[in-house]
């Protein structure tokens, strides 16, 4: 396993919508929710891999808006007020509770019945603590990571043949309880990484999810969300491909990272994460963490320390120099600017592939 501390979060409160929630009947003959003056499906998404998803899958039946610039780290953002009331008229919110904590009390006061949570639509496992507090405490990195790698490798062995289905399988599952009883997979928020969107494998079971909730949001062009959401899953695999074969073989299985983000990503493939801040990028590391970070480079041969588009790589660069490695970058596709490796999800994930193949050492 990856990292090895559970994550403390906010505790759910109240009676927050979840999931693909049910919808009610709207005047006149349709059943879906209500469009916009262009005939489109008004589509908000709390930021860039949900509004990839929102796109790619909507096509030309709705008109995407994101809550979230281009440039601006979604950990840190605060709504405007006009952002906030324009919530109330949108037809469809697709957001991650958790990760936003602003978009996540926004969406609650708007109320609108066509609210999907991605996070409700995979599960969430717990990675990445915050390093700004403490070392490893008992000082058995090593043997963890090792012991870690080998059960991960036997369900590897024994599961990699039938994983296709089995993802798709529990995908369903998932939809089918989300609809019958609010809260899915809940339990995920109380300690789970919400990056989930960086193993192609959890994306496509939220892309699924996705396409079903824009169903049900506009059943006139179901048809239409079903095919771009089979075409869309279908790419999702090819780039699981990618990874697992290219990375397959590789020098060392430790990367350093400066934002804990690449968890589900690193147990999808069999690699370590070993990241610098925790899972709020803009956190500092304690001393303690540095040196540890600087025992590890030099134990697992790593030769690059990763950083990312969208946060200060200040930190990264300085413990890059000190401790004689190399920098890159990680991209942890928060958001497209003019920085990212790539025009979309897609081609950014692939540039990250190839980054991690040169750092790693893949052969």
């Amino acid at each position: 396993m990856n990292v090895r501390r559970s994550i403390s979060t906010t505790a759910v409160a109240g009676a927050a919508v979840l999931g693909l929630v049910s919808l009610s009947a709207c005047s006149g003959a349709s059943t879906g929710a209500e469009k916009g003056k262009d005939g489109k499906l008004d589509v908000v998404a709390s930021f860039y891999p949900l509004q990839f998803l929102a796109e790619q899958i909507g096509g030309d039946k709705v008109s995407v808006t994101t809550l979230t610039r281009p440039g601006v780290e979604p950990h840190d953002l605060e709504l405007k007020p006009r952002q906030i009331a324009g919530l109330q008229d949108a037809g469809f919110i697709l957001y991650l509770k958790g990760l936003q904590p602003a978009v996540d009390q926004a969406v609650a006061q708007a109320g609108v019945k066509n609210t999907v949570d991605a996070a409700t639509l995979t599960s969430l496992e717990a990675h990445g603590a915050d390093e700004k507090d403490t070392a490893h405490e008992d000082g058995a990195h090593a043997g963890e990571s090792h012991e870690a790698h080998d059960d991960h490798g036997a369900h590897e062995g024994e599961a990699h043949e039938g994983e296709a289905h089995a993802e798709e399988s529990h995908a369903g599952e998932a939809h089918a309880a989300e609809s019958e009883e609010p809260g899915g997979h809940d339990h995920a928020h109380e300690g789970g990484d919400p990056h989930v969107w960086l193993d192609p494998v959890k994306y496509a079971e939220v892309a699924k999810g996705v396409g079903a909730g824009l169903a049900k949001a506009d059943p006139d062009n179901a048809a239409a969300y079903e095919k771009n959401t089979d075409e869309l899953v279908k790419k999702l695999g090819a780039l699981d491909t990618a990874f697992r074969d290219g990375l397959k073989n590789t020098a060392t299985r430790t990367f350093i990272t400066s934002h804990t983000a690449f968890g589900h990503l690193a147990e999808r493939y069999d690699l370590d994460q070993e990241g610098i801040a925790g899972l709020d990028p803009e956190s500092e590391p304690s001393p303690a963490r540095i040196k540890e970070l600087q025992e590890i480079a030099r134990k697992e041969k790593v030769t690059t320390v990763f950083f990312e588009t969208l946060a200060s790589d200040r930190t990264a660069r300085t413990l890059a120099k000190d401790t004689g490695l190399k920098t890159d970058v990680l991209d942890p596709l928060e958001g497209i600017t003019e920085r990212s490796k790539g025009a979309d999800y897609l081609e950014v994930m692939r540039a990250n592939l190839a980054a991690l193949q040169k750092a790693l050492g893949a052969k």
